[in-house]
């Protein structure tokens, strides 16, 4: 699988994509940046997971893969916050 950019997606990152404020406990999904090499397996791409840690400037990221819970450490750039919202009353 080959990972690329469209063509008014090319150029320099913003730094504030290498600084994000990401907590504990924050959902977020896995999204490849095409342009910074990536360290996890290719099968987890666009996956969802909570952040349970740091190591160094990267995050420790907790998801199912395969049926099994598993932990990924994943430098930020690859990571999207999500915006969860509480379901109102359920009838």
């Amino acid at each position: 699988m080959k990972i690329g950019k469209q063509i008014r997606q090319r150029g320099k990152i913003q730094l504030s994509e290498y600084f994000k404020d990401l907590k504990n406990g924050d959902n977020v999904a896995l999204v490849a940046e095409a342009s910074i090499p990536s360290s996890y397996p290719k099968r987890i791409m666009g996956k969802t997971g909570k952040i349970i840690g740091e190591r160094g400037m990267s995050k420790i990221v907790s998801l199912l893969d395969g049926g099994k819970r598993k932990t990924f450490i994943i430098h930020p750039i690859h990571l999207k916050l999500l915006k969860i919202t509480k379901n109102k009353e359920k009838k």
